[in-house]
């Protein structure tokens, strides 16, 4: 018996691997994107004036973030941030891969609620900080929700998009077979409907740290937001580009993260 498993183990074993190198290959690709990003700064650290009052060198950026960790400022706002991003992420995926599911499975619900959502999706996220901060109070919770309202809409219409795609072989194979709503749920749907979901995640991640600082901003809580506001009234431009590197870092980083997720799920099994 021992014998009979061991090449099915090495078979699973091996697509596994196949899977990481794969998602690997796809990181390194990105990170060689960064190059003409790298030529720039290097340029502008060779030519840029370090005393300039608006656009310093690179290497005085360095110096300010450095300053900004000593003070214990840094890491708590990077943390506070990547909190609010990650959590409101799942939410809006999970909320929205629902409320997808059920519009894109019911003609009658998308008739119905169509309107209503239509017009929600198309209030500018800015404009709802100021009122939920009015009926929720300026917390965690309302700086979740505007986030989550800003991510919901690219993964809600590309789950909607998926149901309406699916080829009715997949009903048909659901209805044969006599599959209950959880084994359809998770044994067929998902797995068909999971390259329009994470298209949605990976439009909706970007939205999500631009609402994050946004919120930051316009209420001053903790998180990179707040601190770039800060460096801004202080005039002090070494430390606002620096702070937009980590930002620009932060958003590449989960870019990176989604796209190598994405790549590892998507890769069929059989591949060699």
């Amino acid at each position: 018996m021992i014998a009979t498993d061991a090449p099915a183990l090495a078979v699973v074993g091996g697509r596994g691997r196949r899977r990481v190198l794969h998602a690997a290959a796809n990181a390194w690709s990105a990170l060689q994107g960064l190059l003409p990003l790298i030529a720039l700064l290097l340029l502008w650290q060779a030519l840029g004036d370090p005393h300039s009052p608006y656009f310093p060198s690179p290497s005085t950026w360095a110096t300010a973030l450095r300053d900004r960790t000593s003070a214990g400022d840094l890491v708590p706002a990077v943390l506070a941030t990547f909190q609010s991003v990650a959590v409101a992420l799942v939410l809006a995926t999970v909320l929205g891969v629902g409320i997808g599911g059920l519009i894109g499975a019911s003609p009658a619900l998308a008739r119905c609620l169509g309107p209503t959502l239509e017009f929600l999706r198309t209030l500018p996220p800015p404009t709802i900080v100021p009122v939920a901060a009015l009926i929720i109070g300026v917390d965690e919770k309302m700086k979740l929700f505007v986030i989550v309202f800003a991510a919901l809409w690219p993964v809600l219409l590309n789950t909607t998009s998926g149901v309406r795609s699916l080829h009715p072989t997949l009903l048909e194979a659901a209805r044969s077979l006599h599959l209950g709503v959880v084994a359809r749920v998770t044994k067929i749907f998902l797995p068909a409907l999971l390259p329009s979901i994470l298209t949605g995640v990976r439009v909706a991640a970007p939205l999500a740290i631009i609402v994050s600082l946004l919120a930051e901003m316009l209420t001053l809580m903790p998180g990179l937001g707040a601190l770039l506001l800060m460096a801004q009234r202080n005039f002090n431009a070494a430390e606002v580009f620096g702070l937009l590197s980590v930002v620009g870092a932060f958003g590449f980083i989960i870019n990176a993260a989604l796209a190598a997720f994405e790549s590892w799920a998507l890769m069929p099994q059989g591949r060699s």
